[in-house]
């Protein structure tokens, strides 16, 4: 309450909020022409903060809330986007898209961050941001994981721009190869949903194939949507292992205490000389871990399972899209271009490679369980 009452009495928050609503407002109306529904509100909504940047005076008025707004306004988006997940739609399909979900999920989480590590040699936070976007659910897997990753707004814009560009293009890939498939409607649509990074990317693609195409594309690309909470809490108890991996090894290196705590910030654990007070729990209770994700689950039982909601549910989601994309274009405002411009070739060439070891993969499943 302390930080929202300071963020309402500062005297350039109005700044901040019209600034963002109007690129997310902005990305939603953009995202409804031809062509722009490939790329997305969000990631629309991300170029438009950049853009302003351009404007030196509106950049520096806005920036003054844009962390509350990149912070706050991206766990009240998540929580309410839940309701765009029907669980009974999901469980009306069987088991099998979920099944195939999971298994595409944790290998191309692996192999993205693998690949991103050792082969092409990318940054630890950046890898794991493009592997969950990729992975799950383009954007807001990034955003949803990014709080647990302690990411730094440059490589959340980074790991989004990836995600946007190379799901784009698989998009239009998949669209050209749907006539010599062989695949039916409902079989395009499960790899569509299956293989491609957001979810209107997999809505375009499962269209080419009609009406079955796109039913089949949402369930598929729902059931990988389901496990972005479960990842998202994954990656925070990880880096806290990491935090008290690094914690340990400065200790016995003989680090002073100074040292040794640089050391766990920049990890994301916060929790001084806790390997001696409890080690991975310890610094458990300090990381992190994006607990908001269960409101995502709680949103999506409620929007599924209490008939009242339903005649609201849309309205919800477009609020949901329209505090994501404020939070998107409060990053776009502090993106360093210069960072990115230096790091982006490394992740999107690893993000690449797995991206088509993404559609191989989903092609074997569909072609072999559906």
């Amino acid at each position: 309450m302390t930080r929202i009452s300071s963020f309402l009495h500062h005297p350039l928050w109005a700044a901040g909020l019209v600034v963002t609503l109007a690129c997310s407002a902005g990305g939603q109306q953009l995202a409804k022409l031809p062509g722009f529904s490939l790329v997305g509100a969000l990631v629309i909504a991300l170029l438009l903060g950049m853009a302003l940047q351009l404007l030196t005076r509106v950049r520096d008025a806005a920036r003054a809330s844009t962390p509350f707004i990149a912070n706050k306004f991206l766990r009240a988006g998540i929580i309410l986007l839940g309701f765009k997940l029907n669980l009974v739609l999901l469980m009306g399909a069987g088991m099998k898209s979920l099944m195939a979900a999971v298994v595409v999920v944790t290998v191309m989480v692996a192999m993205n961050y693998i690949v991103a590590r050792r082969l092409f040699g990318v940054e630890h936070t950046l890898a794991v941001l493009t592997a969950c976007g990729s992975s799950i659910c383009g954007a807001a897997a990034v955003m949803g994981v990014s709080g647990a990753a302690k990411a730094k707004a440059d490589d959340s814009v980074l790991a989004v721009a990836c995600v946007a560009i190379l799901g784009t293009a698989f998009t239009l890939v998949l669209v050209a190869l749907q006539p010599v498939l062989g695949f039916s409607e409902a079989q395009f649509g499960t790899l569509a949903g299956l293989s491609l990074h957001e979810i209107a990317h997999a809505v375009a693609a499962g269209g080419a194939a009609g009406a079955a195409g796109t039913d089949a594309a949402i369930v598929a690309k729902l059931s990988r949507v389901l496990l972005l909470a479960p990842v998202a809490i994954l990656v925070g108890v990880v880096e806290a292992h990491r935090a008290v991996t690094r914690e340990k090894h400065a200790i016995l290196a003989g680090t002073d205490g100074v040292a040794a705590e640089t050391d766990i910030e920049e990890d994301g654990a916060g929790a001084q000389g806790s390997a001696g007070r409890g080690g991975f729990f310890a610094h458990v209770k300090n990381v992190p871990v994006p607990w908001f994700m269960g409101g995502f689950l709680v949103a999506s039982a409620i929007g599924s399972y209490v008939p009242a909601v339903a005649a609201f549910t849309d309205s919800l989601v477009t609020l949901a899209y329209l505090l994501l994309g404020m939070a998107m274009a409060a990053l776009g405002l502090n993106v360093n271009f210069s960072v990115v411009a230096k790091k982006g070739a490394r992740p999107l060439a690893s993000s690449f490679c797995c991206s088509c070891v993404l559609v191989v993969l989903a092609y074997g499943i569909v072609e072999m369980f559906f």
